[in-house]
């Protein structure tokens, strides 16, 4: 006997499927459109941080924000949503851990071992 779970809300994503008769050619949840419209403003900010030009059509913006949300959402389930994601990103990026006391390899010394022939 095979028992059904409760997971069926689970299966259920919000999905934008495009406009009544065109569809689009990819399917994605609300939230990656959230993050994307999200990322797109605070990499045009970096760049002009570092140019202190705006670009007509920030190209390089859009390709870095679509990569960055789709590296987020490889990582997002539903016990594991995107705001935990990024904060867990964020605070290994800032606290990383010293490394342990320098532990040393057992040293292996082959002094006594002697190598003989046998003659057959």
């Amino acid at each position: 006997m095979r028992l059904r779970t409760d997971d069926d809300i689970y299966r259920a994503r919000l999905v934008y499927l495009g406009p009544p008769g065109y569809t689009l050619p990819v399917h994605l949840p609300y939230a990656q459109y959230g993050l994307f419209l999200l990322l797109v403003p605070v990499f045009m900010f970096v760049h002009w941080l570092f140019t202190f030009d705006i670009s007509l059509f920030p190209a390089w913006e859009i390709a870095l924000a679509m990569v960055t949300t789709s590296f987020v959402f490889r990582h997002v389930d539903p016990d594991r949503p995107a705001r935990k994601v990024i904060r867990t990103a964020l605070t290994d990026w800032r606290r990383s851990r010293e490394p342990a006391a320098e532990q040393r390899d057992p040293r292996l010394v082959a002094t006594r071992i002697r190598v003989r022939e046998e003659l057959v």
